[in-house]
């Protein structure tokens, strides 16, 4: 490997290690214990985009239409999700995240945007550092997003 390929996958491993292990750190902060993770992101993705069909909800998450609709089921026992009839098709139904399902979304962002404060808080970065943080968090995200 040339060198500007060492680099980029040294660059690929400590990426991966470091984003693995703080996602897992930040999973732990939940508003709620009743609430999976792959619930909270079916949640999460109901209040960031609005109502959905089943099979855009599994395309979204990655997942078959059949596993995100036991999810949805779970989620509607739960009072967090409802299904509203299609007003243009009787056949289609839209996921709907209720009052309850936006409130967890709210109150675990902000536990674990609280969580992750306190831990760069508790490392006293100076300001250089965490401008570098802020513009490292914006290349991830063109990562995570391409």
């Amino acid at each position: 490997m040339t060198e500007p390929d060492d680099l980029l996958h040294a660059t690929a491993t400590d990426l991966r290690l470091s984003t693995f292990r703080l996602a897992r750190r930040l999973r732990r902060e939940r508003a709620g214990d009743n609430v999976s993770d792959a619930h909270f992101a079916v949640l999460a993705n109901l209040k960031m985009h609005g109502r959905l069909a089943i099979g855009e909800l599994a395309q979204r998450e990655r997942v078959s239409a059949p596993t995100m609709s036991n999810t949805v089921d779970a989620l509607a026992e739960g009072g967090l999700v409802v299904r509203v009839p299609s007003e243009d098709d009787r056949r289609r139904v839209y996921i709907e995240i209720t009052d309850s399902g936006t409130e967890i979304v709210s109150a675990t962002v902000q536990k674990r945007d609280a969580a992750l404060a306190d831990a760069i808080a508790e490392l006293d970065f100076t300001d250089e550092q965490l401008r570098t943080l802020r513009e490292a968090a914006a290349l991830m995200r063109r990562v995570a997003e391409r």
